[in-house]
C-alpha cells in the first residue's frame, strides 16, 4: 500500500473557486479501482488530501489522469504555494 499527503494551500481571494475543483478531484478520484482512500481535511484555505493507494501502478495511473493533470495546471495561480506532496510509509 502507498500512503500520499497532498497539500494545497489557496490565495485567500481563492478559496471557493479552489474548494470547488478539489471536490471535483476527489469524487473522481475515488471512482479509481487502486484508491483506498483519498480523505479530505481543510483549514480556511488549506486543504490537505490523504490518500491511499492499492499499489505502484494504481498510483501512476491515477497521476496520468486530465482531471488530476487538469487540476495541477488549472490550479498555479490559484494557490499561494506550490502544492505539496509527500509519499510516505507507516513507522508504527
Amino acid at each position: 500500500m502507498i500512503s500520499i499527503t497532498a497539500i494545497i494551500k489557496s490565495k485567500k481571494e481563492n478559496i471557493e473557486e479552489v474548494k470547488n475543483m478539489v471536490h471535483f478531484l476527489v469524487n473522481e478520484t475515488r471512482k479509481e479501482e487502486a484508491c483506498i482512500r483519498y480523505d479530505l481535511h481543510n483549514t480556511e484555505n488549506v486543504f490537505i488530501i490523504w490518500e491511499e493507494w492499492k499499489d505502484q501502478p494504481g498510483l501512476d495511473f491515477h497521476n496520468n489522469q486530465s482531471y488530476l493533470q487538469d487540476f495541477i495546471k488549472k490550479s498555479e495561480g490559484l494557490v499561494a504555494s506550490p502544492i505539496q506532496v509527500y509519499k510516505t510509509t507507516q513507522s508504527l
